[in-house]
């Protein structure tokens, strides 16, 4: 949880706006494409019994004011998958208000502190700028171009990476400090 959302595990609640998001096209154009209702609701259920599987997946993004679904992130490492990162995605509508970068460093913390994760990683697309400028403002550095596995073998992404070192030494640096 951050002082303006809540970050839990996806409810049947969640699966109209999830599906909304899935089938906007502009949203979904780095990230698989856009899908109908009947995909949105493999992916939906995927991600829920990821939980139940692995213990971790993507958290639904709660905007505590008004109880809006705002999107995805957290945890995400499907098998053949070249490193388990943390994922995010948010509606348009909530984009550009600092949604996805407070839910991020939850969702890192989440992953270092809880799961014991060395590594944060993201898998981006290179032309992905919006998602870039994120990794960039989480830490992350472009390790290069990797594979993920089928079906979406043929996505152009890079692996953007941070040690959980580095993570906790970049939280620990207050605003107004210096690093060391």
């Amino acid at each position: 949880m951050t002082s303006r959302l809540i970050l839990r595990p996806p409810i049947a609640q969640d699966f109209d706006a999830f599906a909304a998001m899935r089938a906007d096209a502009d949203t979904m154009s780095f990230l698989g494409g856009a899908v109908p209702r009947s995909v949105a609701w493999r992916q939906f259920t995927s991600q829920v019994g990821a939980w139940q599987i692995s213990g971790y997946s993507l958290f639904s993004i709660i905007e505590r004011s008004s109880g809006a679904w705002l999107g995805q992130v957290g945890p995400w490492g499907p098998d053949g998958w070249p490193q388990p990162e943390i994922a995010y995605s948010l509606r348009p509508e909530f984009a550009g208000q600092g949604f996805a970068y407070e839910a991020a460093v939850a969702a890192i913390d989440f992953a270092v502190d809880i799961l014991k994760w060395d590594k944060i990683a993201h898998t981006i697309h290179p032309d992905n700028a919006a998602s870039i400028a994120l990794a960039q403002r989480l830490g992350a550095t472009n390790h290069g171009p990797t594979q993920l596995p089928a079906p979406v073998q043929d996505s152009r992404v890079d692996l953007w990476m941070q040690s959980a070192q580095q993570w906790k030494q970049r939280q620990a640096v207050q605003p107004g400090q210096k690093k060391s």
